[in-house]
């Protein structure tokens, strides 16, 4: 990866780091909720995501927050937010640092 790709990656990961579902007092990136993050060569974003849950009331906001803050990052042309639950999320998804935030370890 050249130096602004690897840029721009790091940027979009410490925006995402500033997303958060309004239920839980984690970001959506260390709760495991982003799947991949990938960055074309003309610095067009495509982000795979999920929920904790398919119902998830705050959706169409973490949706629009996550667009929001990723095309807001210098260089980026375009971002594409996709929505899956294959696989669904689960609590192992998340990274030490949520863990021991939700008291789980």
């Amino acid at each position: 990866m050249n130096d602004e790709l690897q840029r721009i990656q790091d940027e979009i990961v410490m925006m995402l780091r500033t997303v958060y579902d309004p239920e839980i007092p984690v970001n959506i990136f260390d709760l495991g909720m982003i799947y991949d993050i990938d960055i074309d060569d003309d610095f067009n974003v495509n982000i795979e995501m999920t929920f904790t849950s398919p119902s998830c009331p705050a959706a169409d906001y973490i949706l629009m927050d996550v667009q929001m803050k990723v095309e807001s990052v210098k260089g980026v042309k375009s971002v594409n937010v996709n929505l899956t639950f294959d696989p669904p999320w689960d609590k192992s998804m998340m990274s030490e640092e949520a863990m021991l935030e939700l008291g789980l370890l």
